[in-house]
């Protein structure tokens, strides 16, 4: 796998960094707005209002915006500042994202040649992630299967301790008994035999 490079404007973006700003939101590969609008060096109000200019060309499936609930999740999951949200000046509005197609149509919409090579890169990097899914899905099916194979192994296991502590404390009165004789301590023990 050759790591692609794309200099813009003295800024180089590798595809392994354009990968990390790649995020899955309602089953679909997106990017923040905000990621966007800085690999393209426009604002982000900028971006989205070349977007709602140009409405007809995002439908849901191009771009859409977060609910409050998906934002937080990608906060906390990718360490996104909330205080890009809060600040004077900063985010007033939950984010929208752009679907692969999105980035595409943006790239038309941007005409800069900033916006042309970014949007090279982001084709690429796509590409490059869905090559990886589709390579390693065979792979990914198996872990799947071992993890329903180790909790159902785990909860025959609990079933198995907890049948296990019921019968120790249904029978726990008869456990050991210490009695005192010519000064010495003795112990007795009980023998315990279990049906299982």
């Amino acid at each position: 796998m050759t790591e692609e490079k794309t200099e813009v404007m003295n800024v180089e973006i590798s595809e392994s960094m354009i990968r990390n700003l790649i995020h899955i939101v309602r089953g679909k590969q997106v990017m923040l707005d905000s990621d966007l609008a800085m690999l393209y060096q426009v604002e982000t109000g900028n971006l989205n209002k070349a977007m709602k200019r140009n409405s007809m060309r995002f439908p849901e499936d191009f771009c859409f915006q977060l609910s409050e609930d998906e934002y937080e999740t990608l906060r906390f999951q990718f360490g996104i500042s909330k205080e890009a949200r809060t600040c004077k000046g900063g985010r007033r509005y939950m984010p929208y994202v752009y679907t692969e197609q999105g980035i595409s149509m943006l790239s038309a919409i941007l005409r800069s040649e900033v916006a042309i090579k970014v949007s090279i890169g982001i084709m690429r990097a796509f590409v490059e992630m869905r090559h990886f899914l589709a390579n390693n899905s065979l792979m990914l099916n198996r872990i799947n299967e071992l993890e329903v194979r180790q909790l159902e192994y785990q909860k025959t296991t609990d079933e198995k301790f907890e049948q296990i502590f019921e019968y120790i404390s249904q029978h726990e009165e008869s456990t050991q008994k210490v009695f005192l004789m010519d000064r010495y301590i003795h112990w007795s023990e009980p023998n315990y035999q279990m049906q299982m």
